[in-house]
């Protein structure tokens, strides 16, 4: 904590647990939460980071330490990009200027980084079936802790969500859900049910309960309590208050109330509590507040690199970012075909569909369903059934959720939608949750699908051109997180034929067959074999699905051995599937991978986790180095080489 002068409050003790926030007099909560502000705005511009999420939720987080304890009573956030507050408040407050950076905190929750995260997740909608799972196990083991879910407003336009409210009622004990509304998930929230929650927050009668939020907790504890609009006829409460929907869901509602005001956060906390029965308290907040360019751009600071404190100024990218380029050439191809549309799933900003969503000319064709990936994925179903082109734009992490629409609706179908696979491979800083390292072993193995992946941004602008062309089926690119090599796309992109690889160089005794944004590493790997006298084939295969076969089994027949490189696991990956057409064709040839291992790899920046597991091209030289089976006087070769998978 920083030091005050004579004219300021006295300076905070230092908070190393939950501990230290239930020692502090009422009268320094306020104090705190500016502290806890200060430091993440400061920290954060460091590091990058959620910073919008975490200001928006300072003093829930601190009510809910004052009021509950942890670990024996439960806190589950959804998403849990917010719980940076719950991390400094629980013993890692020292450690947070290392949120998101190799070997620091996670930007998420982790069961394994502390005994007060019960519950770690990335993707939304989990929180309330995780925690009603707990609360039923707590029932079933005669305990009587506290489990409390907290959910943003944008969780409850996804499916989980409403799965999970749908089983609430059999729920014999106590059980409370935090209802964190404030318009936002990473973009504006869309949809009917975040048009019902703005009717609360600009109604007149919510205007006046902000203002009056106090007495409207003194009134339900004991002061003439009542349940608010209790005597408001029914279809009244629909407009004024949700609690209509949650009570038939069997959550006894209370609120709004204003989810600034730490002393009344404690206060209702402290009542609900006492509740035996399943309650939803629903608090009004603002995605980066005591910030003013988090309030004015609540999307760009959801999740941002580093800033200047003095401006929220970020640095910009050198060169386009495959999503922004994804934008600009739907925008393109929508102009000149009046049935591409462009569908996202609550991810405008990240997809880089903002561009399509706010052009005049093709914006009717733009379609955001929210935090539903298995909706989003049926909807575009719909719409191929009809003539039109979806391109269905998806993080790779997120479109795992709808796997089993890619088999049953669009696979079986054979219907020609398009899967824009963004954020492909490691996602860096963000860990486990968001690297998008499994979609080739999801994906290749479904009848109908052809799938690529581009070595460059012309390449990737010419995949999204094919795409458009293609009517035979569904068709999917993925493609990495950020801005690729800087290469310029051409000025009249051109259709690829379909599984067609681009073979660079071949008749080299090892064969280098590089996908997607690891080709610029098999062509340093290239450069160095060739320093010390081997002779190499290169090929950009292009396409995961169908394989050149043509093409890869000639370079790979006249090689002594074939090494692949893929942004993805190595189990059921890119070189499995190389592994397979060469064993199916009989070329016997030792094949090694470089790749990611079987194990869900730690956050941090991309070089640092490269070179702890071996995806670099000097792994590549040992591994192919000792496949070759030539003696290598370098050290680190013999020992990367050691554990070399040669031919599997």
């Amino acid at each position: 904590m920083t030091k005050s002068s004579s004219s300021e409050p006295p300076a905070l003790p230092p908070i190393n647990g939950p501990e230290d926030v239930k020692a502090l007099l009422p009268e320094q909560l306020p104090q705190l939460a500016d502290e806890i502000r200060r430091v993440l705005i400061e920290s954060l511009a460091r590091t990058g980071g959620h910073l919008g999420p975490n200001l928006g939720v300072v003093e829930l987080c601190i009510a809910l330490h004052r009021v509950f304890e942890t670990p024996e009573d439960k806190f589950l956030f959804d998403v849990s990009h917010q719980g940076y507050v719950h991390k400094m408040l629980t013993g890692r407050w020292g450690q947070i200027g290392t949120i998101r950076q190799y070997e620091g905190l996670n930007g998420f929750l982790l069961r394994t980084e502390s005994e007060h995260d019960c519950y770690g997740a990335g993707h939304a909608g989990t929180a309330l079936s995780a925690a009603l799972g707990m609360a039923a196990a707590r029932d079933l083991k005669g305990g009587d802790e506290h489990v409390v879910a907290v959910a943003g407003d944008a969780a409850f336009t996804c499916g989980p969500t409403y799965e999970a409210l749908n089983n609430i009622a059999n729920l014999e004990g106590p059980f409370i859900v935090v209802l964190n509304d404030n318009e936002w998930s990473i973009d504006k929230n869309v949809g009917a049910i975040a048009k019902y929650f703005n009717k609360i927050n600009t109604s007149k009668t919510y205007a006046g309960l902000h203002d009056a939020a106090a007495r409207f907790v003194e009134r339900i504890m004991g002061k003439g309590a009542r349940r608010f609009a209790a005597k408001v006829e029914e279809g009244a409460k629909n407009v004024l208050v949700p609690s209509v929907i949650f009570e038939e869901f069997g959550l006894r509602y209370f609120g709004p109330i204003d989810g600034h005001d730490v002393s009344l956060l404690v206060k209702t906390f402290e009542f609900l509590k006492e509740h035996k029965e399943p309650v939803i308290l629903h608090i009004i907040t603002e995605k980066g507040r005591g910030y003013e360019p988090a309030l004015q751009k609540p999307d760009k600071f959801h999740g941002l690199g580093k800033y200047k404190v003095e401006t929220g100024e970020t640095e910009g990218a050198k060169t386009p970012t495959y999503s922004e380029l994804l934008g600009k050439t739907l925008v393109a191809l929508a102009k000149s075909d009046p049935d591409v549309t462009a569908i996202t799933a609550a991810m405008p900003g990240g997809t880089g569909l903002s561009v399509f969503r706010d052009d005049e000319e093709v914006k009717r064709r733009y379609f955001d369903v929210g935090i539903a990936e298995e909706h989003a994925a049926l909807f575009a179903c719909g719409q191929a059934t009809q003539g039109l082109k979806p391109f269905l734009t998806i993080y790779s992490t997120f479109m795992q959720r709808a796997f089993d629409m890619l088999v049953h609706d669009i696979g079986i179908q054979d219907l020609p939608v398009r899967l824009c696979m963004d954020r492909a491979g490691l996602s860096g800083d963000d860990g486990p949750t968001h690297h998008g390292l499994f979609d080739i072993g999801y994906l290749r193995h479904v009848p109908n699908f052809v799938m690529m992946q581009p070595k460059d941004e012309d390449e990737f602008v010419d995949m999204l051109h094919t795409m458009a062309a293609y009517d035979d089926g569904p068709i999917a690119v993925r493609y990495p997180r950020g801005a690729g090599t800087g290469a310029t796309p051409k000025a009249e992109p051109q259709r690829l034929e379909i599984g067609a690889a681009e073979v660079v160089a071949e008749g080299g005794r090892v064969a280098l067959i590089g996908l997607g944004n690891l080709f610029a590493m098999a062509e340093e790997t290239r450069d160095l074999l060739e320093a010390e006298g081997h002779t190499c084939s290169l090929v950009n295969p292009r396409f995961i699905k169908p394989l050149d076969r043509e093409a890869i089994t000639r370079v790979a027949e006249a090689a002594d051995v074939v090494c692949t490189f893929e942004d993805h696991v190595l189990h059921n990956g890119f070189g499995a599937a190389v592994i397979e057409l060469l064993n199916d064709c009989g070329v016997r040839v030792p094949v090694v991978r470089i790749g990611w291992p079987d194990e869900f790899v730690e956050h941090g920046n991309i070089p640092a986790l490269r070179a702890k597991h071996g995806v670099t091209s000097s792994a590549a030289v040992a591994k192919i180095t000792y496949a070759l089976g030539e003696p290598t006087p370098v050290p680190e070769r013999a020992k990367i080489a050691a554990g070399a998978a040669v031919g599997a």
